[in-house]
């Protein structure tokens, strides 16, 4: 295949490497890439690409014209793996949290794409929401401290509603959907919980991550969705592997253990409650009640499977 240029010279540079303009019917799509989106997906990225463009680089290499993303090459396995091995989210996810400081935001968000809905605990209720009122609380109570790295919302089946529970976790994992601080001095890497690894760097470094009982995620199980990971890696690996990398990467707090029929990983947080949340002085905070609005609904029930 012919390439052809739309511009004959560099429009700028990333990491020194020039960056060059080609035309789409010139690029070659990597075969290696297993995903497959339906309709509703495709329409969600036809309009981001309308609204924003493609904001990510591309590396094409130079004999086929294939299409590599840049942080694809760049991202830290951890483990050795084969060239054409998958990189799973990670690589996106580091593309994000530039992208969002470059931008000048002090924090951003990352959200799996099998999260079926968010709900409110409160009580002895689970209650869906229609809107995104509880991010912005999550948000503004994140902001009353200074040394916050990651929150967001426990999973629907970690929090019983029958139970006391307390409105948030202190120092412990965050999962699958992450409010972030940008100047915090790390990135996504591994293959494989990253979630889990990411948060734990973070504690041990000091920093205090929040885990909101108050506000809930209902996610669909491990290995129940097609796409992503499951297609990637456990449809073939199963669990053990992602692990036994979080054992590898953590040996001083984390170990194997068999539950409910596959592979688990234990940590043991126990060692980060030393650290504490610093209040931010600069931060006025109203006192009572403030419930951002939210009111109860009567809305027809709509059925989830059981997780």
């Amino acid at each position: 295949m012919t390439r052809r240029k739309v511009s004959g010279s560099p429009s700028a540079t990333i990491g020194g490497n020039p960056v060059r303009r080609f035309r789409i019917s010139d690029l070659v799509l990597d075969p290696r890439n297993p995903r497959t989106h339906g309709d509703q997906n495709l329409e969600v990225v036809r309009g981001s690409l309308e609204d924003y463009g493609q904001v990510e680089a591309l590396v094409v290499q130079a004999n086929t014209n294939r299409v590599d993303p840049l942080y694809k090459q760049a991202y830290d396995l951890f483990w050795t793996f084969p060239p054409d091995a998958s990189r799973g989210s990670g690589p996106v996810r580091n593309f994000v949290w530039d992208h969002a400081t470059s931008e000048g935001h002090k924090r951003h968000w990352v959200v799996d794409d099998n999260i079926q809905g968010f709900y409110r605990l409160n009580r002895n209720l689970k209650v869906p929401v229609g809107d995104g009122t509880v991010f912005r609380c999550m948000e503004d109570f994140v902001e009353r401290y200074t040394n916050v790295a990651m929150a967001g919302p426990n999973y629907f089946m970690f929090a019983s509603r029958k139970n006391d529970v307390p409105p948030f976790t202190l120092n412990t994992r965050i999962y699958s959907c992450n409010l972030i601080l940008n100047s915090a001095p790390f990135r996504w890497r591994g293959m494989y919980n990253e979630d889990v690894d990411l948060s734990l760097r973070m504690l041990k470094e000091g920093f205090c991550t929040i885990l909101f009982n108050a506000f809930l995620q209902r996610k669909a199980p491990t290995q129940t969705m097609i796409g992503g990971n499951t297609d990637a890696f456990y449809a073939e690996e199963g669990t053990l592997p992602k692990s036994q990398m979080l054992v590898d990467m953590h040996p001083d707090v984390a170990r194997v253990a068999w539950r409910f029929g596959r592979w688990h990983h234990h940590v043991d947080y126990r060692g980060f409650k030393r650290n504490r949340l610093v209040r931010d002085p600069l931060v006025e905070v109203r006192s009572g009640p403030d419930d951002y609005g939210m009111v109860l609904k009567d809305e027809p029930v709509r059925k989830l499977p059981r997780s």
